[in-house]
Parts: structure tokens; sequence; C-alpha cells
């Protein structure tokens, strides 16, 4: 039978003499055996004690790995800043992101926000206030919103490239990601030094229209969205904006260009009875700015018409197509390629909206559209609800699968060896 330490040591101490001093081991003094050691000599304790700690750095190594690994579990979370220098700012950030901003007041000076989407931190900063050099730069990977369309705005989205770039000289800036609204005819070389792949420093280019550039390695397509610049909003669907009966058939309101297809759309809506299915508002000039008045009727117009008649202009895509489907009010979408270097493959133009399925009415020539109106006609009510609510869902995805994408490609560009 095993006998504990403790016990043990008690009977040592019963059984045996102390050693006096000078004693040789095994002297018998006064009838006594001499204890073979001193009890000075051994502590009764030491080897539980040795015991003790062993297992109480085991368990505080066990302890240590067990945070560890719950640390590690942790979904790691980057930090990414986007400056809005272009109006399609807004469109990435309210429509697409759905981040808010603050203040609320769309002529503000300076706005910001932040969101969460996947494992990115975002932070945005937007408005005639924000400017080089004083816009806060605490984190290391960037988005900068650009308009490249005209000679003007690339000289001003020159300027900022030249000031991203830097910072990334310095290293304060690691990473960076140009969104671009591109030129209507796809002529955007002037940025094409800046890429990284070119011996530059930005890592990834979204770009408006159809870009031959396009690989969906470093240079993405990016939606052109709603006018924010002429503070189109974003509307959020509601069930009178699905089931309300409306009063038009069609809408078309905008500018006629000379020899241009819009000149034989129009002649097509003159014809007897069309007026009144058809709301129209024909100007012979653009006009860049919206006054309340008329962007009140243009969105009037939107939630009253079952079709929008969205001609070509400079480039096939157009406002109108996003702002159509922001009111449920299905594109009718002259599928014609313009002059420029824009792609020519089998999906253009249109090409990313026709990837993602976008239920529109696609037609080649604009007297096509009496046949159109026909069938739209012979329609019940319950089938134009359904066309619609299928019409907002697929927008209300459609810019979902933007965010995703978006988030998904600066995560593995810039954080992928993080």
């Amino acid at each position: 039978m095993k006998i504990p330490k403790r016990k043990l040591f008690l009977l040592i101490i019963f059984a045996v003499v102390q050693k006096e001093p000078g004693a040789p081991s095994g002297v018998v003094r006064d009838g006594r055996a001499a204890a073979p050691f001193l009890a000075a000599d051994w502590n009764p304790w030491e080897d539980e004690q040795v015991e003790y700690n062993s297992d109480l750095n085991k368990k505080r190594v066990a302890f240590k790995q067990h945070l560890g690994r719950i640390e590690k579990s942790k979904a790691q979370r980057y930090k990414v800043q986007v400056w809005g220098k272009a109006a399609i700012g807004l469109y990435l950030w309210e429509h697409i992101l759905e981040g808010p901003l603050n203040p609320t007041d769309k002529i503000a000076q300076w706005r910001e926000g932040q969101l969460q989407s996947g494992k990115i931190d975002f932070s945005f900063y937007t408005g005639p206030a924000v400017v080089q050099g004083h816009v806060p730069v605490d984190m290391h990977s960037l988005v900068l919103v650009l308009n490249g369309r005209e000679e003007q705005k690339v000289s001003y989205s020159t300027r900022w490239l030249e000031h991203v770039q830097t910072l990334v000289q310095s290293r304060t800036v690691l990473h960076v990601a140009v969104v671009l609204l591109g030129n209507e005819h796809c002529n955007n070389a002037w940025i094409g030094p800046y890429l990284k792949r070119n011996g530059g420093f930005v890592d990834l280019l979204f770009v408006v229209y159809d870009s031959p550039w396009v690989n969906d390695k470093d240079v993405f397509q990016w939606p052109l969205g709603v006018a924010t610049y002429r503070q189109f909003p974003l509307i959020r669907p509601n069930p009178q904006l699905i089931t309300s009966s409306r009063p038009y058939l069609c809408n078309f309101l905008g500018t006629v260009y000379k020899n241009s297809s819009r000149e034989t759309l129009m002649q097509v809506l003159k014809q007897p009875g069309m007026d009144k299915e058809c709301l129209t508002t024909a100007r012979e000039k653009w006009l860049p700015q919206e006054t309340g008045d008329s962007l009140r009727h243009y969105q009037t117009a939107l939630a009253q018409s079952e079709l929008t008649l969205c001609p070509v202009g400079i480039n096939t895509e157009c406002y109108r197509i996003y702002e159509a489907c922001s009111y449920g009010s299905v594109p009718v979408v002259e599928d014609v390629l313009t002059p420029g270097t824009c792609a020519a493959g089998p999906g253009s133009p249109l090409r990313l909206l026709k990837a993602a399925g976008a239920p529109f009415v696609f037609i080649s020539d604009w007297k096509e559209l009496p046949a159109i109106l026909e069938r739209e006609r012979a329609m019940s009510q319950e089938q134009r609800v359904d066309r619609r609510r299928r019409l907002l869902e697929w927008y209300g995805s459609f810019r979902q699968q933007m965010k995703e994408r978006f988030t998904e490609v600066i995560e593995e560009t810039f954080f992928k060896s993080a």
C-alpha cells in the first residue's frame, strides 16, 4: 500500500532520534538509534510544490494558447478611406455601399461617413472642402473617385493622382484604387501610366462604360448609376411604388440632338394617340443643372410610367436607365453601339448590365416602339405589378452584387498577404 508523503514524514519523526552534531551515522545514544539525516535537510512539501508549480504552468500555457486561438478566430478587419472627388462617388457610397453621410445637407462643404462591408471598415470624405493635404490620412489604403469625362476634369483628376503619388512615395499610403467616370468614347489613355501594370502605383481601376481595358483582374467595369450631380436621390421601394396604377405607358424627357436617333423617336411619339399614352418633354439643348421643379417633374414621369424610353446619347449607357430602375419603370434601351473606342464584343454595349441579367426591353430601332406599346396595352394590372416588383428586386440585387464585388476585389488585392 502506498503511504502518502505527509503520513510518511510523521512516521519518520516518531520513529527516529535526532542525530547529535558530530555523532557518526547509526550511533546508538541513550539506547536510541541516531537519525540517519538531519530533519532540517529535508522539506517534506518540496516534491508536492514542484508538482503543483509544474501543473500550474501547464494550465497557464494552455490558457494562453486558448486565448491565442480565440484571437485568431476573430475575423481580421481592414481599414480603407474613400475620397469622393467626382459625383459618382455619391452613387458608390449611398446607392452601392449604402453608407450614411453627415451632414445630410447635400450642398455642405464637407461630408463624411463610415460603414462596414465584408472585412473592411470604410470611411468616406466628399465635398468642396475636401482638398489636397487637408484630408486625414489615418490608414494605408485609399480609394480615389475621379471624373475623366472631359479635358478639364482630366486635368483636375491628374492633380489628385499626383498628390496621392507623393503619399505612396512617402509610404503614407500603400494601396490605391481608382473609381473613374471614364470618357464616353472610352478614351482614357491619360490614366494608363498611373496603373501599376504600367509601372505606376494604382493597384485597381473601376471604370464606367465598356472599356477594352476591362480584364476583371486589375481593371473592372463600374456602373454609371444615377445623376447624383443633379441631386437625383436614393429611392426606397414602397408598396405604392409597386402596386399603384400608372397613367402613362411610357415617358421621354430629354434633349433631342440633331441628326440623332432621338429625332426618329420623337417622330414616332408624334403619331396619333401617342401624346396621351406617353409623357414627353423635349428640348434642343442639354442643360447640366437641374432645378427643383424640373427634378420633381422628371421623377413624377418615371413614377407614373410603365416604360422609360432610353435612346443613345454620346454613349449607350445613360443615367436614365438607372433612374428608371429606381422607380420600377422598365427601361426601353436602344441597343446600339456608339462611335469611339469602347469594346464592341458580343456583350456590348451595356455588357455589365446584360451580364447581370437586366430585365430591360432592348431594341435596335425606335420604329419598333409601336409594337412594344401594343403589347403593353394588352397587359393586365397584375402583370404590370409583378413585372415592376421583379425590376425593383433585380435592381436591388444588382447593387448588392456590385457592393460585394467591390469589397471582395479590394480585400483580395490590398490585403491578400496580410
